[in-house]
């Protein structure tokens, strides 16, 4: 007997084939079916989000100052106007009534149905001056009155010297109004809540 028996191969046994090596393209496109997977639900997400509940906005200019300062980062909601109005010294942000592409960052004054009148330095609703410690400075345009008509808000920054708002666009209807900026988030030291 020979002690080193050789395997005996037919001509019929089936030959395994060699092991298959991943493809790249097969790899590839389990990359791309997982990032489409992954991220755009979070992208779709995202975009909801901003359309609906809330999105964050650049504070351009010094119309609000000394409250809101330029280059300030804000966080504005959607949601709560679809429930009751703005109310009276809510800070909003709404679309430049002259069509420019930078939205503005106002306080809400009067409200609708309100008549505001600007005497002695000082804003007045319904003959009533308004409480604005908020200011550092006197509301300039003396002398003129608005009667805010329903469903539209009376807007003004808190630098009354240096701001165009409902003084020289009027009243803007409540429809408009992109949100109400509630959170400062940058920068840091200013992160909190916006009064």
């Amino acid at each position: 007997m020979d002690e080193n028996p050789q395997e005996v191969v037919t001509e019929n046994a089936p030959v395994s084939p060699a092991p298959a090596r991943p493809s790249r393209w097969r790899g590839a496109l389990a990359l791309g079916r997982e990032i489409i997977v992954t991220i755009l639900p979070a992208i779709v997400i995202a975009l909801l989000i901003q359309m609906f509940l809330a999105q964050s906005t650049i504070v351009y200019g010094q119309s609000m100052e000394p409250n809101l300062h330029q280059d300030q980062r804000l966080v504005v909601e959607k949601v709560s106007y679809h429930w009751h109005g703005p109310q009276r010294g809510d800070i909003v942000v709404l679309p430049d009534p002259s069509g420019g592409p930078i939205p503005l960052i106002k306080r809400v004054v009067g409200l609708p149905g309100e008549r505001v009148n600007i005497a002695s330095g000082r804003v007045y609703v319904d003959g009533v001056a308004l409480d604005e410690s908020y200011l550092a400075q006197v509301t300039t345009g003396e002398g003129r009155s608005w009667q805010v008509p329903p469903m539209q808000v009376f807007v003004m920054g808190d630098n009354r010297g240096n701001s165009r708002d409902s003084r020289y666009f009027g009243p803007v209807p409540v429809e408009t109004l992109i949100g109400h900026a509630v959170f400062r988030f940058w920068p840091l030291d200013k992160f909190g809540i916006v009064h």
